[in-house]
């Protein structure tokens, strides 16, 4: 039994029940407030991201170093020649200008291609927040990006005169970026597919009739390296050496991301379904395999390197690609 309280009555933590109603204890008023607060949504701390500050520190300090070595060793060489005779050390030095000056260029070289890639993707993920959001002024920005990279790309000049003349006319944002994609990029989709199949089909044959597992695993890499750097030059991409990298790394987790080998597909349900594989000789299995891995590598190397996402025009499929690799399903 509870002793008498005073309260005020507008006291806001005072609750007047109605006569009808049960009093209830204050046992069972904390169990009521306990259950109200487990239903609330709970507070996910994120945990905090690990700095790079030192790792960047070390690899920048080491790069540092290593051109230090570098340059000390270049600078005893032709000095030592100098002593020996000073027509070689001349020598020397002249091969020593010609090498950096090419370096420079490379180097600058590299560079643009990194940005290049870097504007492509900027300009992927600009577009697909224009799609979800119809905003017409980002729009209008996206597509007037899209028409400037579309200039390096010669067989464009039809689409990107289209895409001048339906200017004033759109009013939407998201209309406008999928405009933008039809009218420029269907023609590049239907180029992409063509070398999709072609890579496929190529490693399919060469891991069927070699000898040795090596020999597949290199062809393999060194053609889905090739395809990769086809599929990015043709959409205005051109990456090169260091942006391969970067981009064989961003291909490689996309395709993490969207699930491997896309067992849902037709085409490999048909494969594993109805044990295609085993009815062939091992060999032939292994290429048939070894090529529809290319042909998802080609997929998933479209996503990244196509400078809008699919949202106009159909995103390309396995079974449209590597079709041609298994023998027709008998009824």
């Amino acid at each position: 039994m509870t002793r008498p309280e005073s309260f005020r009555p507008d006291d806001p933590r005072v609750a007047v029940a109605s006569p009808d109603e049960p009093l209830l204890t204050r046992a069972e008023l904390r169990e009521m407030e306990a259950a109200e607060a487990a239903n609330l949504p709970a507070v996910i701390e994120t945990a905090p991201k690990k700095s790079r500050f030192w790792s960047k520190l070390f690899w920048s300090a080491a790069g540092g170093l290593v051109s230090l070595a570098l340059g000390v060793a270049v600078a005893n060489l032709v000095q030592s020649l100098f002593s020996y005779a000073p027509w070689l050390g001349w020598f020397a030095l002249v091969l020593t200008i010609l090498a950096a000056l090419a370096l420079l260029v490379i180097s600058a070289r590299e560079l643009f291609a990194i940005f290049r890639l870097a504007k492509i993707e900027r300009l992927q993920k600009r577009a697909a927040e224009v799609l979800a959001s119809d905003d017409r002024e980002e729009g209008k920005a996206v597509v007037g990006e899209m028409l400037s990279l579309a200039r390096t790309i010669p067989r464009l000049a039809k689409g990107r005169a289209a895409m001048e003349n339906y200017s004033r006319d759109i009013i939407d944002g998201a209309d406008y970026v999928r405009l933008a994609e039809r009218e420029l990029l269907s023609s590049l989709d239907a180029e992409a597919r063509k070398l999709v199949s072609s890579a496929a089909k190529r490693v399919s044959l060469v891991t069927a009739i070699s000898p040795r597992a090596a020999v597949d695993m290199l062809f393999v890499l060194f053609n889905t390296l090739f395809l990769i750097r086809k599929l990015a030059t043709l959409y205005g991409g051109r990456p090169g050496v260091l942006g391969m990298f970067r981009l064989a790394r961003h291909v490689i987790s996309h395709l993490a991301l969207t699930g491997g080998m896309a067992v849902g597909d037709s085409l490999v349900q048909q494969l594993l379904g109805h044990g295609i594989a085993a009815k062939l000789s091992a060999r032939l299995g292994e290429g048939v395999l070894n090529g529809l891995l290319t042909a998802r590598l080609g997929i998933a190397a479209i996503e990244v390197t196509r400078p809008l996402p699919f949202a106009a025009l159909p995103r390309p499929k396995l079974s449209d690609l590597a079709g041609n690799l298994l023998p027709a399903k008998k009824d």
